[in-house]
């Protein structure tokens, strides 16, 4: 049997997919098991894609959809149930219990690095072909005669009957050590980021960018210590944001509001660690401070939310980062993008086992729905746990205000919760919500 990097792409496929995230490897594992065929093509080498420090909290869906897809086994064994996360504000601690709140919903603490490498393993061990250092230069030949540019209100049944198709999606790629040449596909689905070519793909004219940059961003910081807390903690300061999260018992990862344009070389681990105790301090246990080790890497992450419509376009489809960024606040990134390949399989398979394009033409309505509810969510709570640099005293009470309301209210707690852990991800939902 030929090594992954030896072997021939195929010609064709019925669903070529652009990037090996999270987004196209579980598109790939869900149609793979439902008997689509596919093809992944990822432009940066296994390494690089394994080792991509990204977000670290997986909502209750999420885990679910891993488990169903056989990609559960190491999560379940390595991962960290949490039920509830702890705010501090004002010098005060509240924690928000999830199950109590949210009928038995809760979260899992496991690395979007572990995701991405259990699904690569199973990938090339037994899934559709997935070829790295494969980079995407073009798509061609998008557009579907039978569906105006970005069109889904129709059904097969109220349809006429279909002109003749455009010719078939044609990828073309680089592949290291191979050259140029082309994927034929049915469709063509962008998982491949902010900057992919599949977005730019979708004529100017036809699509709509919504976005929000942030006027601060976060300093992050993998350090080799054991974590003090349960649970994570948020923590609005005077001297702004902070967050302690951890990537397992003895690794913490770390997070303070700073100033955009912040060189993390302005930031010696010490200060970090004196910073991270200064913010996240309270009245009730004056002497608490994190456990310190080494730090194993630090980087500076800026803020943005950033909607992308429509989500599909003839027979282009995006998902992930590729339609969506939302700030990390909420911990909302990786669950949304599978959410959004979660609808756009059962939209793929009942397209190949029925011939009904129903579920493809309600692709980018649907998924939009729950992708504007997340920025929402997101958005509100950076804005309610961060201090702007040109705020004002009366908007620092008005977040104080809502913090408070938030510890004394079951239905202010209860709203948080219910979006923090996630909305089950199914259509129907989507479309009455």
């Amino acid at each position: 049997m030929r090594a992954a990097h030896e072997r021939p792409v195929p010609a064709r496929t019925t669903v070529g997919i652009i990037g090996a995230g999270p987004a196209g490897l579980v598109l790939a594992r869900l149609l793979h098991n439902a008997g689509v065929d596919c093809v992944v093509l990822e432009s940066r080498n296994r390494a690089y894609v394994e080792q991509r420090q990204r977000a670290g909290i997986l909502e209750q869906s999420t885990v679910d959809v891993l488990r169903a897809a056989g990609a559960g086994e190491r999560m379940d064994r390595e991962g960290q149930p949490h039920d509830g996360i702890e705010l501090r504000y004002d010098r005060r601690s509240h924690r928000i219990d999830f199950p109590s709140l949210t009928g038995g919903r809760r979260v899992m603490v496991y690395a979007q690095t572990e995701v991405v490498k259990d699904l690569v393993a199973l990938q090339l061990a037994d899934g559709a072909p997935l070829f790295f250092e494969t980079e995407v230069q073009a798509v061609e030949g998008i557009e579907d005669t039978d569906h105006a540019p970005g069109a889904g209100h129709t059904t097969s049944a109220t349809r006429p009957a279909p002109a003749p198709r455009a010719p078939s999606p044609v990828i073309h790629y680089h592949r290291r050590g191979h050259g140029p040449a082309t994927l034929t596909c049915e469709y063509v689905v962008g998982c491949d980021g902010f900057h992919g070519v599949a977005a730019r793909t979708v004529p100017a004219p036809l699509r709509t960018t919504y976005e929000r940059t942030y006027p601060y961003s976060w300093l992050g910081i993998l350090a080799q210590a054991p974590p003090r807390y349960q649970e994570l903690i948020y923590a609005h300061s005077p001297r702004g944001f902070a967050l302690a999260s951890m990537r397992s018992p003895t690794v913490s990862r770390l997070y303070l509001q700073v100033p955009n344009g912040t060189d993390p070389g302005d930031w010696p681990d010490a200060r970090v660690w004196d910073e991270l105790d200064a913010r996240l301090a309270t009245d009730a246990d004056p002497g608490w401070k994190l456990e310190r080790g080494a730090v194993t890497a630090k980087a500076v992450l800026p803020m943005r939310s950033r909607v992308v419509e429509p989500m599909r376009y003839g027979r282009l489809l995006l998902a992930g980062d590729a339609a969506h960024i939302v700030p990390p606040t909420g911990a909302k990134g990786l669950n949304l993008a599978v959410a959004d390949v979660v609808v756009l399989s059962r939209a793929l398979v009942q397209r190949h086992v029925t011939g009904s394009t129903e579920l493809l033409d309600a692709y980018s309505q649907t998924c939009l729905r729950r992708v504007w509810r997340a920025q929402h969510f997101s958005y509100s709570l950076t804005e309610l746990l961060h201090v702007d640099p040109a705020q004002s005293p009366f908007r620092t009470r008005l977040q104080l205000a809502q913090l408070d309301r938030i510890a004394h209210s079951r239905h202010a707690a209860a709203e948080l919760a219910e979006n923090y852990t996630g909305r089950p991800i199914n259509s129907a939902s989507h479309q009455r919500r």
